[in-house]
């Protein structure tokens, strides 16, 4: 089996010492083989907060991390970095590649920059990266569950947050299915949950699931969640378990309150 820790939004600059801790201790009882992080890893993209990030991931141990860029890592004040280049100060913690994926002989994972810097906020999928991961979903290994990594959402669970859907996503998750796609796996609105995505197509040829993780370290949480990450169990069949992990502040560890199959 191999186990997935998602770290999604920590928003370093607003990170909360005690969920540190705990999820330091979490991922040293876990010991994951992929330490996934979808974006939105510093609050305002400025070095101190990236090296304390980096600093952070290091302590994790994970043998393989996969990391994208979300938002809130291009810097949204510096405009001459903005715009000459946006992703300069996420490279120098973790390298220019902006995009990714790890494999094992029951995974694969697909990371995918959905960020742009003419976008302040809105996240954003092109026509080529819908081909791009087709393209490679189609050389799988059998058994393989197979997820793609954004930090936009492709659905959402309330019409408050209509407005924080991945553009493309229609395109995307339509052609993503017929690729053999299992699952859409994001953050960015700091609300962890599993939605069937079937529900929104009902015309996809396949089930597939959007897959959510809260904010893993920063106080800016919502909906009364606390810090939140995801915990993905991938075995033999394809069968994945995606379980939901809340700190607890009265004992200041995570502990798993929530479990899908992927069925």
């Amino acid at each position: 089996m191999t186990v997935v820790l998602q770290i999604s939004d920590p928003h370093f600059g607003t990170e909360r010492p005690m969920a540190l801790a705990a999820l330091e201790r979490l991922a040293a009882e876990l010991r994951p083989d992929l330490l996934l992080l979808t974006g939105d890893i510093t609050q305002r993209a400025r070095p101190d907060q990236f090296a304390r990030a980096r600093a952070f991931v290091d302590k994790l141990h994970a043998p393989a991390r996969l990391v994208i860029p979300g938002n809130h890592d291009i810097p949204l004040f510096a405009l001459f970095s903005r715009m000459l280049d946006p992703y300069g100060r996420y490279a120098r913690a973790f390298g220019r590649a902006l995009e990714g994926e790890f494999e094992s002989e029951d995974l694969l994972v697909i990371g995918l920059n959905t960020t742009r810097r003419y976008r302040h906020k809105h996240g954003e999928v092109s026509s080529a990266q819908v081909e791009r991961v087709a393209r490679r979903l189609a050389t799988a290994k059998p058994g393989q569950l197979r997820l793609i990594a954004v930090h936009q959402p492709v659905a959402v669970p309330s019409a408050t947050d209509l407005k924080n859907l991945l553009r493309g996503r229609e395109a995307a998750v339509r052609r993503w299915a017929e690729a053999g796609a299992d699952a859409v796996v994001g953050g960015h609105i700091h609300l962890p949950y599993v939605l069937p995505l079937r529900e929104r197509w009902p015309e996809l040829p396949r089930p597939m699931w959007a897959v959510q993780a809260g904010t893993a370290l920063s106080t800016r949480v919502r909906g009364g969640i606390p810090n939140s990450v995801n915990v993905i169990r991938a075995g033999s069949g394809r069968a994945g378990v995606v379980e939901r992990w809340d700190v607890d502040e009265s004992v200041g560890l995570f502990h798993r309150v929530a479990s899908t199959t992927l069925a």
